[in-house]
């Protein structure tokens, strides 16, 4: 018998806004956390909190205060020893505490899928001072990948293209980081065609996986995604083997973002997100259940239907270039004009630049179709500070 439960976001963002949605649409009630005022899903949570989820004490004492039923991460930046705790005195923590702990930095992932499960990846180094990420940046040799261990939406990500360049990489991850700490991953330049997400669905009903997402990044961001991608069948069975192997790993249920790189015939593991991922907003325009309505239904253990392609879909991100403290919106109507076109205005309080502050969707008879009218949609978006 399916009975309401009280959710806790720990981390509100576009992403965690959705979630909020489609729980509320369940009956769930929806607290609503994160380190600022106005956060997206706090517009449409029953309660919401603001604190620093970084502070093990601050997350004690408003999980003991609010007692959810569950416990759903939206970011990496959480105090995930203290989830641990959570979990081992009774409190559900979404997929499980173990996930959140190993995915909140990329050192804990990598090695759990390179070297425990034997998943293909780049090859990688980590570096606690630049002294270290210089030597391992010239071991891989150029282009070369640098990362932050923890960030999230590709904040800190560059590609180190010399070794005239390594100062400015450095200094990328140092500011783009989470945490303000020196640790650092370098990976081999991986010479690919497509980067996609393969959406997983962990539920009590089985292991469910959306059609294959194509998408563009740039400097560790995306900018465009599409639904499907082309994929011969060899390697649709390898993604889905890896994606299977890495979240029977992690465990619990959810949705889970596998990011993959295919090159030639091969397959390799890049990270994984024990959330919806960003690259997945345009399942709100191309699946019968978009990735927030499947994670849910899946972690409140509701039936999941057999996830269909309704018709292929594209999604652009608007992102502000500016910062402004007070801003708006032009262009709506032009581009909802466009057939098949939507728009998701996140509400973010603040512009920053780079910051994603909405994003353009479509629907069309083809791929091709759906990511020509998602840009030109996007074109017709403009902010303007106030």
């Amino acid at each position: 018998m399916f009975q309401t439960k009280k959710l806790m976001l720990l981390g509100s963002g576009e992403l965690g806004k959705e979630v909020v949605i489609e729980a509320q649409r369940l009956g769930v009630e929806t607290v609503a956390v994160d380190r600022y005022e106005g956060a997206p899903a706090m517009h449409v949570a029953d309660r919401s909190y603001v604190i620093d989820m970084l502070d093990r004490q601050a997350l004690r004492e408003l999980v003991e205060k609010e007692k959810p039923d569950l416990i759903v991460p939206e970011i990496e930046a959480i105090a995930t020893a203290e989830l641990v705790k959570l979990e081992e005195e009774g409190f559900r923590v979404i997929p499980t505490a173990r996930a959140a702990r190993l995915t909140m930095d990329r050192e804990g992932i990598r090695r759990l899928a390179a070297e425990t499960l034997g998943l293909p990846t780049a090859k990688y180094r980590f570096a606690d001072t630049y002294g270290q990420f210089a030597d391992a940046a010239r071991e891989m040799g150029f282009p070369c990948v640098v990362k932050p261990l923890m960030s999230s939406s590709g904040k800190g990500q560059s590609v180190c293209r010399s070794e005239e360049e390594l100062p400015r990489s450095w200094q990328i991850a140092m500011e783009g980081g989470r945490v303000q700490q020196g640790r650092v991953i370098v990976e081999e330049f991986i010479r690919f065609e497509s980067e996609i997400t393969l959406l997983t669905v962990r539920s009590v009903h089985g292991t469910q996986f959306c059609p294959p997402i194509g998408h563009i990044q740039k400097d560790g961001d995306y900018i465009e995604s599409w639904q499907p991608h082309a994929m011969t069948e060899a390697q649709l069975e390898e993604a889905k083997r890896i994606a299977r192997v890495i979240t029977d790993e992690l465990g619990g249920a959810g949705l889970f973002g596998v990011e993959l790189f295919l090159s030639g015939d091969k397959v390799y593991f890049s990270e994984v997100s024990p959330r919806p991922h960003d690259t997945g907003l345009v399942t709100l325009a191309s699946q019968n259940l978009s990735e927030f309505a499947l994670h849910v239904r899946a972690i409140l253990g509701l039936p999941i239907p057999e996830i269909k392609l309704v018709s292929p879909g594209a999604s652009r991100p608007l992102k502000a270039d500016a910062e402004w403290s007070s801003y708006r919106l032009l262009g709506a109507e032009e581009a909802l004009a466009l057939p098949d076109a939507q728009l998701r205005v996140f509400g973010k309080p603040v512009t920053k630049p780079g910051r994603r502050m909405a994003v353009a969707l479509a629907a069309a008879d083809t791929v091709e179709e759906a990511r020509r009218v998602a840009a030109e949609a996007l074109s017709k978006l403009k902010l303007e500070g106030e």
